[in-house]
């Protein structure tokens, strides 16, 4: 059974991977060309400034040769921005198969689709709003090159911890609920888990590298399509996975599934 959910969680995978493409596609790109074309400029600027201070102490600059173009921005957009988009869609739709597999019929009396509605809004938050809270999606030309790693750590860091947080809230609903019935215990799960993500974000170190000069406006709709392709791939998998799980279920067996067929 688990194998068959981690297959139509997969493909599920792949519909959402082409729906966030073409989001990204016609909404994103834009931003990231406005924001190359940014880089570029600066880039010039201070070459030019470079050559004038050169030319005033008298020193000729050194000629520096254009590093060559691994891949171009014409298949970056295209098929590179396509397999990364599919691949990460992809791998998300396994994972949530398996935790539904694990979680349903563990997380209260719901069906698939309530079930695969609850986790994928709980990926949503946990995976990724929660996070970019404290380091936000940021354009190219935002961010140095120096600390790309340790900007990298720190957003696993975080989404590994708001992850770990989510699943005891989780927990700590279930312990809750016979004394303070359910919709109290899912305030105060809530509640934890805000709680703790706070302390975290307080405690974890702010990046801010976004040059003086950078647009405002351009900065902000490329997070917005950022969210907006998470929104639509979790969407995806927790309404679609759930209503192919409960029809094949009932295909099946004549009735919903039950959590002790997983």
């Amino acid at each position: 059974m688990v194998g068959k959910l981690l297959t139509r969680g997969m493909l599920v995978g792949l519909l959402a991977g082409l729906l966030s493409f073409g989001f990204l596609k016609i909404v994103g790109e834009p931003q990231v060309d406005r924001a190359i074309a940014f880089e570029t400029a600066m880039d010039e600027a201070k070459a030019q400034a470079k050559a004038a201070e050169a030319k005033a102490k008298g020193v000729a600059l050194p000629k520096e040769e254009a590093e060559p173009e691994l891949v171009s921005r014409e298949v970056q957009a295209s098929f590179g921005l396509l397999t990364g988009v599919m691949v990460y869609s992809t791998a998300f739709g396994g994972l949530f198969a398996l935790v539904f597999a694990l979680a349903y019929g563990r997380m209260g009396d719901f069906g698939p689709r309530a079930t695969s509605a609850l986790l994928a809004a709980a990926g949503l938050v946990a995976v990724y709003i929660v996070p970019s809270l404290k380091y936000p999606a940021n354009p190219p030309s935002v961010g140095l090159a120096d600390t790309i790693a340790i900007r990298t750590s720190l957003y696993f860091v975080m989404i590994l911890i708001s992850l770990a947080a989510m699943i005891a809230a989780g927990m700590l609903r279930l312990r809750l609920n016979p004394r303070f019935g359910a919709w109290n215990a899912a305030l105060i799960a809530a509640a934890s888990y805000i709680a703790v993500m706070a302390g975290v974000s307080l405690a974890l170190p702010g990046v801010n590298e976004v040059p003086e000069a950078f647009p405002a406006d351009l900065l902000w709709q490329f997070r917005i399509a950022s969210l907006g392709a998470q929104m639509i791939m979790w969407a995806i998998l927790g309404l679609a996975f759930g209503a192919w799980t409960e029809r094949a279920a009932i295909a099946e067996n004549g009735l919903r599934l039950k959590p002790a067929a997983l």
